[in-house]
């Protein structure tokens, strides 16, 4: 910084530029949120934006019905029944534990006697977190 005449004149470190995200980009870059477990602040960081954009990008699109926070997720049917020993009148059936990893890099575990509606709400649940 200079003073210049009693006023201190600022100094020029670089061109400001605006960038334009296409909607593609824009879903590329949030589809990275929670993926080996990234979070907003280092998708931010990655890719030299504000978690705010982040957040208003997510905003925008699913706005336009192009985001869903089930995007990419795919529900593959399971037999829990098949996990378990045959039950009689004597002994409760045998619960295992499971771990079930998610697209966007987290981890679920549960116990093999979970109810499949309360599974099914608690992957909905955890992916839109």
């Amino acid at each position: 910084r200079v003073l210049f005449g009693g006023a201190m004149l600022g100094e020029v470190l670089g061109v400001e530029r605006r960038r334009r995200w296409s909607e593609d980009e824009k879903l590329e870059i949030l589809s990275e949120v929670g993926v080996r477990g990234a979070s907003m602040t280092q998708v931010a960081q990655r890719h030299e934006i504000t978690r705010s954009q982040i957040y208003g990008w997510r905003r925008e699109l699913k706005e336009k019905g192009l985001w869903s926070p089930d995007r990419g997720a795919v529900f593959l049917p399971v037999d829990f029944g098949s996990c378990r020993e045959p039950a009689s009148a004597s002994t409760p059936a045998r619960s295992v534990p499971i771990e079930l990893r998610l697209s966007n890099g987290r981890c679920l575990r549960f116990d093999s006697g979970i109810d499949e509606e309360a599974l099914t709400r608690l992957i909905r649940a955890v992916e839109t977190a």
